[in-house]
């Protein structure tokens, strides 16, 4: 989370270095959202972070603060964020978010895979926003 103007914060997914990825030697941004897109849907990003025990309160202290998030949570998120990045309307964006939050973990992984490693990303999220929507 961070902030970057009194009414301007931004959320980030970022893929820690661990055991289980070798290849990750250093911190690596997965996806973010801020402005008009985070939003519509921050709502539900918070609902969910709270879920999972994570409590976003003020951060005027701090301009950015990171919380560990477990591997479903920050996949749904990531992939969340990375959907919704380039999209304008709002209905597409509500059936898109709906459709990301009714996916299994599997599915999930799947996309956000695809959206990452692929040489083309953006086909493949357009695929996942035409099939959701």
């Amino acid at each position: 989370m961070r902030r970057r103007a009194p009414t301007d914060i931004e959320y980030e997914i970022w893929q820690m270095p661990s055991v289980a990825t070798p290849r990750v030697t250093a911190a690596q941004r997965v996806a973010g959202l801020r402005g008009r897109n985070l939003e519509l849907v921050e709502h539900r990003v918070l609902k969910r972070l709270s879920q999972s025990g994570i409590k976003l309160g003020r951060i005027a202290d701090a301009k950015k603060r990171g919380y560990t998030l477990d591997e479903d949570l920050a996949l749904t998120l990531g992939l969340l964020f990375r959907t919704l990045a380039p999209m304008r309307n709002r209905d597409n964006m509500r059936a898109v978010v709906e459709g990301i939050e009714a996916m299994e973990g599997e599915e999930t992984a799947y996309w956000l895979g695809m959206a990452m490693h692929r040489k083309n990303p953006r086909r493949v999220l357009k695929a996942l926003r035409v099939l959701v929507t």
